[in-house]
């Protein structure tokens, strides 16, 4: 393919399903690229802000730009709101949670590189997660619900 025949695409949110995310499956996730060239993965997440999600490690960069709610990592003191941009370098650790005083919801868009590797109390990896378990997690949604599956991987 030459550079040429890559065309700039809109992707409409009302064309993704909303999938099931995280432990106790509270959080909902949906995919908008899953990029095996680059390793990355632009999602939008919606949590309850009471949601805890699991302590995990970044193998690539992420970028979390903050949509509704406020949200924090337990490690850090600053709190993200509407409009913050958060940039987490590679290689490193969070606990993120929600600020219930933020609203009862939080919803931001992710640009996830490499591996986000889930770690347990004793920073045991329990799960991972990357462009391909990304893209299997909305094939496998697609397939349970009827759903016509787009090519996330695809640029075209």
């Amino acid at each position: 393919m030459l550079y040429e025949q890559i065309a700039t695409t809109c992707i409409a949110d009302e064309a993704l399903p909303w999938l099931p995310f995280g432990p106790g499956r509270l959080a909902q996730i949906k995919y908008f690229k899953c990029d095996p060239i680059r390793g990355e993965v632009i999602s939008i997440l919606k949590a309850p802000s009471a949601a805890q999600l699991p302590r995990h490690h970044h193998s690539g960069t992420v970028i979390v730009y903050t949509i509704k709610g406020q949200w924090k990592y337990q490690e850090h003191d600053w709190i993200a709101g509407p409009g913050s941009l958060v940039f987490e370098t590679a290689a490193s650790r969070h606990t993120p949670e929600g600020v219930p005083a933020g609203g009862p919801e939080i919803v931001t868009l992710n640009i996830v590189q490499g591996d986000l590797a889930y770690l347990d109390a004793d920073d045991k990896v329990v799960a991972i997660e990357n462009w391909r378990t990304a893209m299997e997690h909305y094939l496998k949604f697609c397939r349970s619900n009827g759903i016509e599956p787009l090519d996330l991987t695809h640029f075209q």
